[in-house]
């Protein structure tokens, strides 16, 4: 009965205070706002990131020529991975299904009156499989195109609006539209050679800072005869080879297997520095998953000092609250009431300014991220768990912030207080 009788005038004395009341709730209800928020826009940046290296494909290796070392010996150049590697690994490599060897370059790419510069890669027809990339119109390089060194080009569906100079939604690719434009009847140039147009690629959107839709393929042999040369002294140099291991199990081994066969081609000794380095979709997941954990905690950190300005905030109002109602109490006490009656209304007028601001700025934080995950590509959302963890954060932070002002209300003496003017 106590507890209900103290909680009512708990009530009616923060209701009959109400400016004081706001303010003392807006350090707490920001503090969790921004706790929310960052917790939130933290899982959807991991989520965001699992996205993206899940959109390289499934169980992919990427083997990645030069290393930290090689590439700041700039006497003595690495061996460099070349075409022969890829060749090696496809055929001794028993975990090992598809291989795929790309050359990369930037070129300037002219259709009609339409320029535009793109990122070039030269591949195989197994690099569409490896990395899960496929054809919305016709088709997509063969190996009868890589044989006969065929002047062929794939695009990219960005790219290719920006040829045909057709609309797009936004930031996506109008299929319709590219259709309707006919892109198969025509013929690019690169550095004024003719590559007919044989495929249009499904949307892919961006990933690691790279628009993939802006990309155009071409076959491997045609690329490096006619765009880029023999650039290694070891044979055509590709500075990625994709990979597809047999299923998840087996991408350790394939990745282990691998690096025995290049360290074996390129003798490296055992204590010697690999020209290599071998990436798997698992470690771009771990490294991305570190990263955002760090800065979200990091962030977390930094928002949760608004809670404990917001607690020192309680503190300080109460305390002036304790000043004001001075004779209140010296009444409330002669009359019978014991330290423990002041103690417990003080200290759920903490709790209450505390809890019902801490559940405004869980509000506020979960509207807010929600509007992030309407309006950026981050898939922003916060558990049930987090959100009752925040307002218990704030209700506890409430109770340990006001326990001092009610002590010191609770221990002032009733004559002494009735006599305060």
């Amino acid at each position: 009965m106590i507890f209900w009788e103290s909680l009512t005038m708990a009530v009616r004395t923060l209701a009959a205070n109400r400016t004081r009341s706001l303010l003392t709730m807006l350090g707490i209800l920001i503090g969790n706002a921004s706790t929310i928020a960052v917790v939130g826009i933290g899982e959807g940046a991991k989520r965001y990131a699992t996205d993206q290296f899940q959109s390289l494909g499934t169980n992919v290796l990427f083997v990645i020529a030069g290393s930290d070392n090689t590439r700041r010996n700039i006497i003595t150049p690495p061996n460099r991975l070349v075409l022969a590697d890829a060749e090696a690994i496809a055929q001794q490599v028993p975990t090992v299904t598809l291989v795929a060897p790309e050359v990369r370059g930037s070129e300037l790419v002219v259709l009609g009156n339409q320029r535009e510069r793109g990122q070039i890669i030269g591949t195989t027809p197994e690099y569409s499989p490896v990395r899960e990339v496929n054809v919305a119109l016709g088709r997509f390089l063969s190996t009868d195109d890589l044989r006969r060194n065929a002047r062929v080009t794939v695009l990219g569906c960005g790219i290719a609006t920006k040829l045909l100079g057709v609309s797009s939604r936004g930031n996506d690719c109008d299929m319709t539209a590219i259709a309707a434009a006919d892109p198969l009847s025509k013929r690019i140039r690169i550095r004024g050679i003719g590559f007919d147009v044989i495929g249009i690629m499904e949307e892919k959107g961006a990933s690691l800072g790279t628009n993939q839709d802006d990309t155009i393929f071409l076959p491997q042999a045609t690329m490096t005869g006619l765009l880029v040369g023999r650039t290694s002294p070891y044979g055509i140099a590709v500075p990625v080879i994709n990979v597809s291991a047999k299923d998840a199990d087996s991408v350790a081994a394939a990745q282990f297997q691998i690096e025995n066969l290049l360290r074996l081609r390129h003798g490296i000794t055992e204590n010697g520095d690999d020209t290599f380095v071998i990436r798997s979709q698992k470690d771009a997941l771990s490294i991305a998953g570190n990263v955002t954990n760090a800065l979200t905690i990091m962030l977390a950190a930094i928002a949760g000092i608004s809670l404990v300005v917001g607690g020192i905030g309680i503190t300080n109002i109460m305390l002036v609250s304790v000043v004001e109602r001075t004779q209140e109490i010296g009444l409330r006490k002669a009359l019978g009431a014991t330290q423990s009656d002041i103690l417990l209304q003080f200290a759920i007028e903490a709790v209450i300014l505390a809890t019902l601001g801490g559940v405004l700025g869980t509000a506020l934080g979960v509207g807010g991220v929600t509007l992030v995950g309407w309006y950026t590509p981050l898939k922003a959302g916060v558990s049930g768990g987090a959100i009752a963890m925040a307002v218990g954060v704030s209700g506890s932070i409430g109770l340990f912030f006001g326990i001092f002002p009610a002590r010191q209300a609770a221990r002032l003496d009733p004559i002494v207080a009735l006599r305060t003017p």
